[in-house]
């Protein structure tokens, strides 16, 4: 599965959010989205998942246009998974796990033997198979995020779309999604707040501000103090840790 995003413009009310935006998600890449609150991030994402409609531009999963996808044939290829799913309903975990299966059943189809080892393997996936009788509603944020992971994976969909899904996350529940999505192979675009966390966990990274991107790379060629002080405003030391040969990365004001 492969995402293609040319010469993206949105604008709401009247204000341009997204200008000329142009990017590429390799399959089973995990490609990363950085910068500062409000620079065009998540509005990127919602036009990759249909939420928003671009005003000029062209969105692909696999060469094929998106808005030109039936919402069923959309929601077979592509997962979101947000910082946390509002709901006013009291669903079970197995319930909600159980959503994932919609887009692969007729209007008249009843659950299937098939459809409950998906479910029943994408709870197991995620440690949360001993919680599927459990409320949704009463989970600590970590668990409700794997929760919608299992949900995303009973959805069978070869391409997933993070928006910031580790907000409010301890540390530990934010280094056992990430390790989780990424152990799944598959083709990945998130926004991601921590910019440590990017650097641990994406293949490539595209630097958003302003609503355009100003930079795209690996994480070790763009991560660096100068490209930090002009995105986010910060000073940085930047090293490589010899335990595990990753970037990390120290912010201070001066």
């Amino acid at each position: 599965m492969k995402l293609v995003v040319e010469g993206l413009y949105c604008n709401i009310e009247g204000t341009q959010i997204l200008r000329d935006i142009n990017l590429e998600v390799a399959s089973g890449e995990f490609v990363g989205l950085i910068g500062p609150n409000g620079s065009g991030k998540s509005s990127l994402l919602r036009c990759i998942y249909r939420v928003m409609k671009p005003d000029a531009g062209r969105i692909t999963l696999n060469s094929k246009d998106i808005w030109r996808l039936s919402t069923r044939e959309m929601a077979k290829q592509t997962a979101v998974v947000l910082q946390e799913m509002p709901t006013e309903f009291d669903f079970t975990v197995e319930e909600m796990v159980w959503m994932g299966r919609i887009p692969h059943q007729g209007m008249f189809d009843y659950e299937t033997a098939k459809d409950r080892d998906i479910v029943m393997e994408a709870l197991t996936r995620v440690g949360m198979l001993e919680f599927r009788e459990r409320s949704f509603l009463s989970l600590s944020g970590g668990e409700k995020q794997r929760v919608l992971v299992a949900r995303a994976l009973a959805q069978q969909a070869s391409f997933l779309v993070l928006d910031e899904p580790t907000n409010h996350l301890d540390i530990r529940y934010q280094l056992e999604l990430l390790e989780l999505v990424k152990g799944l192979g598959v083709t990945t675009i998130a926004a991601l707040h921590d910019l440590n966390l990017a650097a641990s966990y994406c293949d490539r990274i595209y630097v958003v501000n302003n609503g355009t991107i100003v930079a795209v790379g690996t994480p070790q060629d763009l991560l660096q103090p100068t490209l930090i002080r002009e995105v986010f405003g910060v000073g940085s030391k930047v090293e490589i840790d010899l335990s595990n040969g990753k970037l990390h990365i120290s912010f201070f004001l001066n």
